[in-house]
Formats: structure tokens, sequence, C-alpha cells
């Protein structure tokens, strides 16, 4: 049994992964967000299967339903619109089903601004201190290190992504100190992707309010005594 973390892409139900379809095909559960995932995606769940929205859910009331699932051994397909690592809540999710010894797996999805940019025919790149993804530059990592760290600090976290989703996939972890001296071990120097900001860091535990039971909203109202 799997939780599967989906990105169900940005709204059009073809703009999502063939890997993410698939396993909505194939799991006989799933939970969504109701209020951003279009019901259209959802048609494509098999007959029977138990379809929860979580809109209108708890943090505690989701992984309930996770824990449930797993117990009865069944996969679940977990959708998120866009992509989950952008604002999709997931983390809090990871580590509740890692303290219970659920298995997890995430396939990302188109996001939001990627279907954005598209629609107006753009293309823009920027530089800020928020979490950086930088593409074509790993073959020129100590111009990026060099212009990154009177910023961002030698001690900022640094991972270089290379063929990521590919077979012989690599995740080159560390700092703006020593992440050229690391990818240069590895002989990396092209196919990957330098992603450099404070959010790499692996010991955060924050978790978002979106699904925290005092958080109120639209679809999930405070509930009277």
């Amino acid at each position: 049994m799997t939780v599967h973390f989906i990105g169900a892409g940005p709204g059009a139900p073809d703009l999502i992964t063939v890997r993410g379809l698939r396993l909505i095909e194939r799991c006989p559960v799933c939970l969504y967000a109701g209020s951003l995932v279009p019901r259209a995606i959802l048609a494509a769940a098999p007959p029977g299967t138990r379809l929860v929205d979580t809109a209108p859910l708890t943090l505690d009331e989701i992984v309930a339903y996770m824990r449930q699932a797993h117990e009865a051994g069944l996969d679940i397909a977990r959708l998120h619109s866009g992509d989950p690592s952008l604002y999709g809540a997931i983390a809090e999710q990871m580590r509740r089903l890692t303290a219970l010894g659920i298995p997890f797996e995430v396939t990302p999805g188109v996001p939001s601004f990627a279907a954005a940019a598209a629609a107006i025919g753009c293309e823009r790149l920027a530089a800020s201190r928020a979490t950086l993804a930088i593409h074509l530059s790993a073959a020129n990592l100590a111009r990026v290190v060099r212009v990154l760290i009177p910023s961002y600090g030698a001690d900022c976290p640094a991972v270089v992504a290379y063929r990521v989703s590919w077979p012989d996939e690599l995740l080159i972890r560390g700092t703006l100190g020593d992440i050229r001296a690391k990818v240069k071990e590895a002989r990396i120097t092209r196919t990957a992707l330098v992603l450099v900001g404070r959010a790499l860091a692996s010991e955060s535990t924050a978790e978002s309010r979106l699904y925290a039971a005092d958080h109120h909203h639209s679809m999930r109202p405070r509930r009277r005594a």
C-alpha cells in the first residue's frame, strides 16, 4: 500500500502527467482538494473508487483516511493542484505518514505558473533571495556560486539534481560553499538543475495553516458548538 501524492496540474484535465493519470486509474481510494482539483480529473478513477474531498477536512482527519486505507491494504491517489511542491501542504502529511510507517511517493505535476506563462506567451528569469531553480548552469556552477553567496551566504543549502526521474537520477546535496566541489567530484557537467534556498534545509518541521483545525475558510467554516 502506498500513498501517491500527485500533482493534478493547473486545471485542464489533460494537463496531468501520464504517470499521475495511470495512478488515478488504478487507486481504489482518491483524496483530492475539491476547491482546486477539477471534477473532470476524477473521471479517470475506476468504478467504485472512494472519493474524499479534503477541502473541508483537517490534517488529522485526512491522515485518518490514509491510515484506514493503509490498514485495508488500499493504495491512495492524493491529488493536489498544480505541483505538490508549491503550496501543496504535503510536508506535514509526509511527516505523519513517516511516523505511522506508511509508505508514500510524490508524482510532480504542471505548476500553475508554467500554465500562466504559456497562456501569456512569455518566459521570465528572476533573481531574489527566494528559492531558486537554475537551469542550464551545471557547467557554470562557479559563477552561480560566486553571484549567489553575497546574497544567500555560503551556508545556504543547495542541491544539484542530475537527470531527475531518469533511471540514473542523482541528487547532490550541499551548500553554496561546497556544492561545486561535490559536483566536480561526481563529474556532472550537464542535464542538471541547480536548486538554491533556505527552504531546502531538511530540519524544518513547520506545518502550513491549510489543514489546521483552527483555520477556517469557505470550504471548512467554523463549526458551531
